[in-house]
């Protein structure tokens, strides 16, 4: 180990011992000389923490199978785990000091933390992941949740037997409502005569709220609810499963998003995840790494992955042959433009 990475590796243990509001994933530690010679990433997580079952834990995989397919030892890759908004800045700077090759942030509420301490560390390479940061030496990667939310919602109409669909997402940000604006436009396209309810936690963390919110819709005649909320989410999932084993004889589905969540679905009298909208956070990340590690950094660029590129989509484990070959049909107008999804709700 070289000197610099020896001080930078005590001053980040001291910064660690010091700051006791930051979380860090204690599986990888900077001080093996036996990744000195691998290229090293790490990531910091928004609130929902790294097993959110959602973007930030997809995130991690990806980084896990990036390290894995390079045969790089577990100490090139590393996560902060941010319990709180005040963690931001401490993880990051935490991060540089610890030298990293490649830092990302996971999540649009990092935006701003990282726009300050990438324009303080001008020779630092980052990575914002579902979010946009404007700075020279920050690549920007997004998706287009509306087009899989579009897919998810000929799915959703064409299962409902009542006619009315819910959406609950989290918080009312500009990406939350390409989910709910995407999943209204499909399910109306598929039916027109078919309502869509939306509400929101107001959250992405407090699962409690989600599963009121979603009692009152199943109670109200929904049959399909989509949930874009992060962890809050897992309260519809639980809503779903608590009525069904209760002995509910009603049509009862949800919609997750993100990552494949079938097996959350599981329950003892089979599986009510109709499907899951799907962000390809890991494999975007494998992409960007291995670019930057072949001298070929994005820095300044603003990317959008959607359908065509393969960088969103969904599940289609529980569908019909009937659904299938609608959502088929969809995806392939929007990739050829014939159908327009919209980003914001009517």
């Amino acid at each position: 180990m070289n000197l610099k990475r020896f001080i930078l590796s005590t001053i980040a243990t001291s910064s660690f011992l010091l700051a006791g509001c930051q979380e860090q994933n204690a599986g990888a530690s900077t001080a093996d000389s036996d990744a000195d010679s691998a290229f090293r990433i790490t990531m910091i997580t928004d609130q929902n923490g790294v097993d959110d079952r959602s973007f930030n834990q997809s995130a991690w995989e990806g980084m896990q199978d990036w390290a894995a397919s390079h045969h790089f030892p577990k100490e090139s890759i590393h996560y902060y785990q941010s319990g709180e908004e005040s963690n931001y800045i401490p993880n990051l700077n935490t991060a540089l000091q610890d030298d990293y090759d490649l830092i990302y942030t996971v999540g649009y509420s990092l935006e701003e933390s990282l726009d300050t301490i990438a324009q303080q560390n001008p020779d630092q390479k980052f990575g914002m992941l579902d979010g946009s940061v404007e700075q020279p030496n920050v690549v920007s990667i997004s998706f287009a949740d509306n087009e899989s939310a579009y897919l998810a919602g000929i799915a959703a109409a064409m299962t409902s037997k009542t006619g009315k669909i819910g959406f609950v997402g989290g918080q009312q940000t500009p990406n939350i409502l390409k989910f709910q604006a995407g999943f209204e436009a499909g399910a109306k396209d598929a039916d027109p005569n078919v309502e869509v309810e939306g509400q929101f936690t107001e959250s992405f963390s407090d699962a409690g709220i989600a599963q009121q919110i979603a009692s009152a819709m199943y109670t109200n005649k929904v049959d399909v609810i989509f949930h874009a909320a992060g962890n809050a989410g897992n309260g519809v999932t639980s809503e779903a499963r608590n009525r069904l084993e209760a002995g509910a004889t009603e049509n009862i589905w949800v919609i997750g998003a993100d990552r494949d969540q079938t097996a959350e679905g599981e329950w003892e009298g089979g599986n009510f995840m109709l499907t899951s909208t799907l962000k390809e956070l890991g494999r975007a990340i494998e992409n960007e790494t291995n670019d930057t590690m072949n001298g070929d950094f994005h820095g300044g660029e603003q990317i959008v992955s959607n359908l065509e590129d393969g960088g969103v989509g969904i599940v289609e484990t529980n569908l019909p042959e009937v659904i299938k070959e609608a959502v088929q049909t969809a995806k392939e107008k929007i990739i050829a433009g014939e159908i327009e999804v919209p980003e914001t709700p009517e």
